[in-house]
């Protein structure tokens, strides 16, 4: 069945939908959350530490939105601040030393812009992140599960492969404020997702990912565990297709990935 635009950005914002927290669970083994940006306080929208998946050990790097109002409250509806960024900063160069690969979800409408964070240099942690990111020598995996909102997305999506689950979407906007802006008018969002291109199958048609992992019909949460089970099958076969690649050779791949865009 074909589904619009504007039914995928419903579909992504769905209550129902499987957050990160499902995905590190079922996914990764002996998972052991790090806390904290070791500069001003931890920060609970990212979600970061050590798991196993396969033969692998590696470093996740996780925006959560949380599942109950309690724990969406908690977690800042999954929109982080600076030292949730400078915590994943923190955990992907502790990876880069040891070694292990990096695999990030991301699932934020967007960087928090209150007054706190502009304060403590959110735009600066943002920017330290994609500089940063692009000089780590171990493979990137980076996978959309759901809202994929502007620099608080790529902030943890510099990547050498980023994919989408069919019913994320990505984007440098919300619809809402595209259609704000462009026509003073934040009623005709649905309009506005259709010509922003936000959907996984617009953007794997330019290109900007790699590959869309399907959902069952009516969204991820009709099946979680289908939809699990592919978004383990690919990272795995990545893990191993990095394996044999030397560092000069991963860290060519991601530069030469972002500089034909």
């Amino acid at each position: 069945m074909e589904i619009s635009a504007w039914g995928r950005v419903q579909n992504a914002r769905s209550t129902n939908r499987p957050t990160s927290q499902y995905y590190i669970k079922n996914m990764f083994s002996n998972f052991l959350e790090f806390h904290g940006d070791r500069l001003f306080r931890d920060d609970p929208s990212i979600i970061g530490g050590i798991g196993q998946i396969g033969d692998f050990v590696v470093t996740v790097i996780a925006e959560e939105k949380g599942v109950t109002l309690e724990e969406k409250s908690k977690r800042n509806f999954g929109s982080p601040h600076p030292e949730g960024y400078r915590k994943a900063l923190r955990l992907m160069r502790q990876a880069e030393k040891f070694n292990r690969p990096i695999i990030t979800l991301v699932d934020t409408q967007g960087a928090y812009c209150g007054v706190g964070a502009e304060e403590r240099g959110q735009g600066e942690a943002i920017a330290q992140n994609l500089r940063e990111m692009f000089s780590l020598s171990v493979p990137i995996i980076s996978v959309i599960i759901g809202e994929g909102g502007s620099g608080g997305a790529l902030a943890i999506a510099v990547a050498n492969k980023v994919y989408m689950l069919e019913n994320a979407v990505y984007s440098i906007l919300s619809p809402e404020g595209f259609s704000s802006i462009l026509w003073k008018d934040s009623s005709r969002a649905a309009e506005a997702a259709e010509l922003m291109k936000m959907t996984s199958y617009d953007l794997l048609n330019m290109n900007i990912i790699d590959g869309v992992i399907e959902e069952p019909n009516g969204g991820a949460h009709v099946d979680p565990e289908a939809t699990l089970k592919l978004l383990k099958e690919k990272i795995m076969k990545d893990l191993e297709y990095y394996k044999t690649k030397s560092k000069e050779e991963i860290l060519s791949e991601r530069y030469e990935r972002f500089r034909k865009f």
